[in-house]
């Protein structure tokens, strides 16, 4: 594939393109305190020269006198709430003189995703095998991930959450995305790198005058990249963790990371794989109903309620259940990891709870862990 130079001053000419081939852009913004992906019109939009802190239970933005339009590392948000909304109407009835007429959404929108991280990539290419990898597939997410193009931005930053390298989802972008950029400033020259990686995004940039990028600039989007997986501190050990998983059910670190837990679903909301969901009723008093799926998550309540009773009530139960699917059933399901490494439920965990930590002492066997932990006491 080749690459070519694109001067930050045409980004524009880009979007525009994206613009006419009627999608709608979505891409990063500051919001409310955050870095929210949110429909865009122009660059004038993106969030240029802000940084984010992220660090477990917590997150804070800041500007910087830099030029840089993509300097965050992620949001708390993830695409999947375009691809999979948090609420999605699946039918409505309604009552009538004639008696009840049915009406099926079958309208998607059309959406070009800008900015979207190495981990992200992963994390949608996961859930595509969710979604219509097997015998049943989810029609209004094949509409909108078939229609959807993604502009994919490789990371210039990291911070004190990621471990993407470590699950093999970063900072680079995998296989998956229409355009890659690589935004980078060297001196005084503000510039992307830019490359298509689908038919439907060499459509887009046909429509761009842009010249080949030079061997030197290649060997910096390079370094670059070297530089941000240097800064990568927290690390998962994957292999083996899969059967260490599944034979220590009862090992006493579930019990110690459960009094903290709170069992509030922030985890599960902001990871950009989990796909567990409801199916509601909505009624009114004229007879009409309006049938919604809606996100749920295996920590509440409700999840696993079956007449005369809850198959995991305890909060240990849930977490046990949630990080294993996570690091070992998942695999067996969908043949890859549920975790892509984007630490966002560390940033967004309350008390703080770090699962590469969590990982890390459920991987020595339970004699191991009580003499440690009976020697610190």
């Amino acid at each position: 594939m080749e690459i070519k130079h694109l001067p930050h001053d045409k980004l524009n000419d880009l979007f525009d393109a994206i613009i006419m081939s009627d999608y709608t852009l979505v891409g990063p913004k500051e919001k409310d305190g955050v870095i929210s992906y949110d429909p865009i019109e122009s660059v004038d939009d993106l969030p240029q020269g802000i940084i984010d802190h992220q660090n477990p239970g917590n997150y804070a933005l800041q500007k910087t006198e830099s030029s840089r339009f993509f300097a965050y590392t992620i949001s708390p948000f993830s695409w999947k709430k375009f691809l999979y909304p948090p609420t999605h109407s699946l039918f409505k009835a309604t009552k009538n003189e004639n008696g009840i007429s049915f009406k099926v959404n079958k309208d998607e929108p059309k959406y070009a995703f800008i900015g979207v991280r190495g981990c992200e990539m992963t994390a949608i290419a996961i859930q595509d095998k969710v979604f219509m990898g097997g015998d049943y597939i989810d029609p209004s997410y094949k509409k909108r991930r078939e229609q959807a193009l993604i502009v994919g931005v490789e990371c210039y930053n990291t911070c004190e959450t990621c471990f993407c390298d470590s699950v093999g989802s970063g900072p680079e972008i995998p296989e998956g995305s229409d355009i890659v950029l690589t935004e980078i400033i060297e001196k005084e020259n503000h510039y992307f790198l830019v490359r298509s990686e689908t038919e439907k995004g060499q459509n887009i940039l046909n429509q761009l005058n842009l010249e080949k990028a030079d061997e030197t600039q290649s060997m910096i989007k390079d370094a670059q990249l070297e530089r941000v997986r240097s800064q990568l501190k927290r690390k998962v050990k994957v292999s083996g963790l899969q059967s260490k998983l599944k034979e220590n059910p009862n090992h006493p670190r579930w019990d110690e990371v459960a009094e903290r837990c709170l069992a509030c679903t922030n985890c599960t909301m902001v990871c950009p794989t989990c796909f567990c969901m409801t199916v509601e009723d909505i009624n009114d008093l004229d007879g009409n109903t309006e049938r919604q799926r809606r996100w749920d998550s295996c920590f509440s309540s409700e999840f696993t309620y079956i007449h005369g009773g809850n198959t995991r009530s305890s909060t240990k139960a849930k977490y046990r259940q949630w990080l294993t699917h996570k690091f070992a059933t998942w695999q067996d399901q969908f043949d890859s990891l549920g975790c892509v490494g984007c630490g966002r439920c560390i940033t967004w965990c309350p008390p703080g709870i770090d699962i590469t930590e969590e990982v890390a002492a459920l991987s020595e066997s339970p004699d191991t862990y009580h003499k440690k932990e009976s020697s610190h006491g």
